[in-house]
Parts: C-alpha cells; structure tokens; sequence
C-alpha cells in the first residue's frame, strides 16, 4: 500500500507546480475566438481538469477579431513563462498565415506545440426556410441567380470563410460571404434567418440541427457520422476538397522552456484521458486527442503547407495587392 502512495505521489508531482508562488499565478487559455463556439466550448471543458491536476486555477479568456489572428498573435507576444497557452485552430494556424503574407505571427516559428485536443466534423447547415432538402438540391438553388445566398462564418480568413471559398470553387455557385466576429454571433443569425448558409465546426451547430434550428446538408469527416446518419460526408457529394475536419489544440509562447511544454502536455492528455471528460467532448461530436508535442507540431506543418497550396491555386489573398 505504501509503495502504491509513493508511485502516485511521484506521478502527482510530475504534473504539479513547483512553487507556492506558481500555484498562485492562473494559467490562462487565450480562446481566439468569441464565446460560442466550438474554440471556445472545448477548452472550457478542459480548463477544470487541467485547473485539478495542475493544482493552480486555469481561466479561459476570450480575445477574438480577425479570423482569430488577434487572439494568436496575442499568444505569441506573451512572455514564454509556462502561464498562457493559446487555442490553435486550422484557421489560426494554417489558413489565416497563408492568405496573409504579412501576418502579424509566424505558425511555426513564433509558437511550440503542446497537445492537440480534439478533431472535429465540420458542417454546412442552412436555415429551414431554405427550399433545398439535401447538396444536390441546394448546389442547384445556389447557382440560380435569383436566389442571393449569404453564408456566415467566424471571421476573414476563419475556417468558414474558407471552406465557402472551396465549396464555391468546387461547385461553381455564388454566395456572399457575410464574417462576423466569432462562431457564436454567426450561429445565431443562422437560426434568426439573417443569413441562409453557415459553414462551421459540428459541435456548436449540433444541437440546433437536432432540434430542427438547422438543416444540415454534409458534414466533413471520413464516414458518415452516428448521431447524424442521414447526413452525407462531403466526399459522398462529390465534394472531396471540403471534406477534412477541424481540430483544436493548444500551443505555447516560443522559448517556453521544454520542460514547462512537457508538463502542460502531460496535463492535457491526462485530463482527456478520463472517461468523463471524453464523454462530454464525444457527446459534442467531436474526437478527443491529447496527442504529444512532437505529433502535434508536425500536424500543425502538414496545416499550413495544405493551406499554403490552396490558397496559391485559387489566388486567394486577403491583403490588398
């Protein structure tokens, strides 16, 4: 028994701050996004485990505007002190650096990686007042003129915005792209019928497609999804371009030092390593992870360099030529 203390008090102590004065100071997770959606809903979800096992208090914070630029580049000027951690996303770190030449951070050079905390389904949901059923329908509406969609996302250069520019140039339609400040306000005036269409990360929009709120048309992920099974995958739309999920990870200022990274990385997945936690995240719709450093700093190369082509081939640039 008192071998089995030991061993647990070894491991507490691993994941523990080393000082008094540390466990006075909060960690803070900075949610480049505004409160709502997805970015936001999974990390607040962590933040009381990793509050429990870190033994210091973790707030959430939210610094949102410009496709989730400010948040990040908040992040990257932040003292490299093992106290701030930030959300990254494909939007943060894979398509806002590649459509902004002179973006304010670098993805790779300005942050390290922690964990990666969850994958999740993207979606396209229109408001029920939309006369189309399903994408055949609804590709078809889109190209008629007279039918003037608007689709709403999180922001420029957001995940959103950028899959309506796939779905765009994959289907030949138009669609006025309407940015807001977040996924939260955009998923409301989906519901509201301010805007028709809604690109976005399946656990914000799930809840109202289930209560009928929206109508999802195709989700992007590899097969179709368990609590949605009459949705099509993108792919079975004959919309490959547009079908690779979102993800949702955490990354530090440059120069925290590797021990401080390797602390708050075994924190994450043993937060997301309990059942409880898991179950929660699942129930949202997404994929748990809390993969290591190293796995995570590649997927964030493999994000940016995809982004970088896309946006060469279509010629999309957000900066004024």
């Amino acid at each position: 028994m008192q071998r089995r203390q030991l061993i647990a008090a070894a491991a507490a102590s691993c994941l523990a701050v080393p000082s008094v004065r540390a466990q006075e100071k909060a960690l803070r997770i900075v949610v480049p996004f505004a409160p709502g959606g997805s970015g936001d809903l999974i990390p607040r979800m962590v933040a009381p485990v990793l509050s429990e096992l870190l033994r210091q208090p973790v707030i959430v914070e939210n610094r949102s505007g410009v496709g989730g630029s400010l948040g990040a580049n908040h992040v990257a000027r932040s003292a490299p002190d093992g106290f701030t951690l930030g959300v990254a996303t494909v939007s943060t770190h894979g398509i806002y650096p590649a459509v902004m030449k002179h973006a304010p951070y670098d993805p790779l050079k300005d942050f390290v990686a922690v964990s990666n905390l969850a994958r999740v389904p993207n979606v396209v949901s229109v408001h029920p007042a939309v006369a189309a059923k399903d994408m055949r329908e609804f590709v078809a509406l889109a190209r008629d003129p007279k039918s003037y969609l608007e689709y709403g996302s999180p922001g420029v250069g957001s995940l959103g915005h950028m899959m309506g520019e796939l779905f765009k140039q994959a289907t030949g339609v138009y669609m006025l792209h309407i940015p807001y400040r977040g996924a939260g306000p955009a998923l409301a005036d989906a519901m509201a019928g301010q805007i028709k269409v809604l690109f976005d990360n399946l656990p914000a929009s799930l809840p109202h497609v289930r209560s009928g709120r929206l109508r999802a048309l195709a989700v992007a992920w590899p097969a179709r999804l368990p609590h949605l099974p009459s949705v099509p995958t993108f792919s079975e739309s004959g919309l490959p371009a547009v079908n690779d999920p979102a993800w949702f990870g955490l990354v530090a200022p440059a120069g925290t030092p590797p021990g401080t990274v390797q602390r708050l990385q075994q924190a994450v997945a043993a937060a997301l390593a309990r059942p409880e936690l898991r179950t929660r995240i699942e129930e949202l719709g997404a994929v748990p992870l809390g993969n290591s450093s190293e796995v995570f700093a590649q997927e964030l190369q493999a994000e940016f360099a995809k982004w970088q082509r896309v946006a060469k081939a279509g010629g999309i640039s957000l900066e004024a030529s």
